[in-house]
């Protein structure tokens, strides 16, 4: 099968049905391959606004596209249910751009590849609720990060924090249950049809899925009666791993400040101020929150959280550390400075990640010592440094292993910037000196 020969890609439909509490979004390529994925939000709805409904459905219709449009990448995007105006269409295009940077380069394609989102001549108007919501939706992944945010921000006024999810319920359930918050399910299904198409020789790669997921948290937060949809998303996601062509790459970048700024700016645009997204732990290091997680949560979760990728794939069922991947290794070398020798080996059925030979390379990558940083969610290179100095002392065997330069004045509880609201930095900053 060709990738190149065809021409459109296109935006069929979408569609809310309330019965079956179902969001199905319909694609296409020349109207020739077709695509059909859906969201199930299985819980109870409040009394919502259509028209804000309707919206938030669109915003994530236009989003979720993303994995389809790179099986073939057509040169022109068209879109048949509803119009893009200027800013619109230069958020969709600049998104998808730079969320696929990754994918570029996998590909060995070119990074300034253009995505250009059509723009009509429509003016979209903020959409309002006469009934706005209230109240905080955190994002459920499974790993350290979100657990930070739930324990800090539910501290104080226990009944505005409410978790939620996408997929994954068999290995979430156990820590849902610990937590003991309202949590709303969401389930995902993509068109199985990508696996038939990258046979045949269509494109695959990473995707800005934290974007989607940011979208399907607002789909959610209309429907579940919440203003917010909070993210734990630190501020070493917006480290680049490396430049490839001459453009920095970064895996994370749905997840960066740069995506953040740019999505704060489109809900305004979509709906004023009634719907917000931010991260609570945008100001953190890995590091510090490695340290928080440490105080306030690690205890309580240590049997039913991972921050392995691996755990959560569509063959998996149950919470696990694989042990062989970078985010096992990161997570290891940032937990050591804080959590017992005996309680992390445990985590990993009694294996000691820095000290396996088979990982070495993944920690000089780590470390900015060789190559650029792993292609996974992992944080900067400082903070890596920092956090493997504290193991050379745990661990002297490491000195001659890994040999590399710390400034004297990297200080990981820096607080860096962040554009959450003023109350919600309150509320970090008082969980923090706690």
């Amino acid at each position: 099968m060709s990738t190149n020969h065809y021409k459109q890609f296109i935006f069929e439909s979408y569609a809310f049905d309330a019965a079956s509490k179902t969001l199905s979004l319909h694609y296409s390529v020349d109207g020739e391959v077709t695509f059909t994925e859906t969201f199930t939000f299985n819980f109870d709805f409040v009394d919502y606004d259509q028209a804000v409904l309707d919206r938030a459905s669109w915003m994530l219709f236009l989003m979720a596209g993303v994995s389809y449009y790179k099986a073939f990448i057509p040169p022109e995007i068209v879109i048949k249910q509803g119009a893009l105006d200027e800013h619109t269409a230069r958020f969709f295009s600049k998104t998808y751009q730079r969320g696929l940077g990754e994918f570029w380069f996998v590909n060995q394609l070119d990074p300034r590849t253009p995505v250009s989102f059509p723009v009509s001549d429509t003016a979209i108007e903020a959409v309002h609720s006469s009934q706005p919501g209230n109240g905080l939706l955190v994002g459920l992944g499974g790993g350290k990060d979100s657990l930070v945010s739930v324990e800090l921000l539910r501290t104080g006024k226990t009944n505005d924090v409410a978790t939620w999810s996408v997929g994954h319920q068999a290995q979430l359930a156990p820590l849902v249950e610990r937590i003991g918050v309202p949590h709303f399910w969401v389930e995902r299904v993509w068109d199985r049809k990508l696996l038939e198409l990258h046979d045949l020789g269509a494109l695959n790669g990473h995707i800005p899925i934290s974007g989607i997921i940011a979208c399907v948290g607002m789909v959610a937060a209309v429907l579940s009666g919440r203003r917010d949809v909070v993210v734990s998303n630190e501020q070493s996601a917006n480290e680049p791993d490396f430049t490839y062509q001459d453009v920095e790459i970064n895996h994370q970048y749905s997840k960066s400040q740069e995506f953040e700024d740019d999505f704060q700016k489109l809900l305004s645009h979509f709906f004023g101020d009634e719907l917000r997204y931010y991260s609570f732990l945008r100001p953190l290091s890995e590091l510090y929150i490695a340290e928080t997680f440490s105080q306030v949560a690690f205890d309580t979760y240590k049997d039913v959280f991972s921050s392995c990728n691996r755990a959560f794939v569509h063959t998996s069922s149950s919470i696990s550390w694989c042990g062989v991947c970078p985010k096992c290794a990161f997570t290891f070398l940032i937990l050591t400075p804080f959590v017992p020798r005996e309680q992390l080996e445990v985590l990993w059925g009694g294996k000691n990640l820095l000290l396996d030979p088979a990982l070495e390379h993944t920690y000089r990558q780590l470390l900015g010592i060789e190559g650029g940083k792993p292609l996974d969610c992992v944080g900067e290179v400082k903070e890596s440094r920092s956090a493997m100095r504290h193991a050379q002392q745990l661990y002297p065997e490491l000195k001659d292993t890994y040999v590399f330069e710390l400034p004297d004045d990297y200080d990981y509880k820096k607080l860096a910037s962040h554009h959450m609201p003023a109350e919600l930095y309150a509320r970090l900053t008082a969980g923090l000196e706690k």
